[in-house]
């Protein structure tokens, strides 16, 4: 009884075998080796970009104490502030579908869905409402409906 209710509240997730390790075909089990490793090589400059951005945040929050008024922040260093964590986070976001991409049968699709989301949060928190038109705006507003909406959709447990 208790796995049933287990099963029913688990998220909707959609399997996927892109690359086998086991193909009938030698060149595309080889071409399937060659994709993999590459993948690999992408986690590794993943893991590379990640450090370097906190480098960035570290040096970001440096020049913005050392710089007159000193240990005063205004509201645009905040954004500028805020910009850089969310860049760091969304690194790791892409270093985490990268992981699992990679080590499981499962599509991630609800954080592949996060992430986008918080890509554009990171693009709304750091907008210049001076600079961006109206048209602008509507369509970051349709990306952030359209994710959420996706983000809710996936997430639902299955009524199955």
């Amino acid at each position: 009884m208790e796995n049933k209710s287990n099963d029913k509240n688990k998220l909707p997730q959609l399997l996927h075998d892109e690359l086998p390790s086991e193909h009938e075909d030698p060149l595309i089990r080889r071409l399937h080796l060659v994709i993999r490793f590459t993948v690999k090589v992408l986690a590794v400059l993943m893991v590379l970009v990640i450090i370097w951005s906190v480098f960035d945040v570290v040096y970001v929050l440096y020049s913005k104490f050392i710089a007159p008024p000193f240990f005063l922040f205004e509201v645009k260093d905040f954004f500028v502030i805020f910009g850089a964590f969310m860049v760091v986070l969304i690194a790791v976001e892409i270093f985490i579908n990268i992981r699992l991409y990679l080590g499981t049968n499962i599509l991630p699709i609800r954080l592949v869905v996060a992430t986008a989301l918080m890509a554009i949060a990171r693009k709304v928190i750091i907008l210049d409402i001076n600079v961006v038109t109206p048209v602008e705006m509507l369509g970051i507003a349709a990306i952030v409906l359209s994710l959420g909406i996706t983000h809710w959709l996936v997430g639902k447990p299955s009524s199955h």
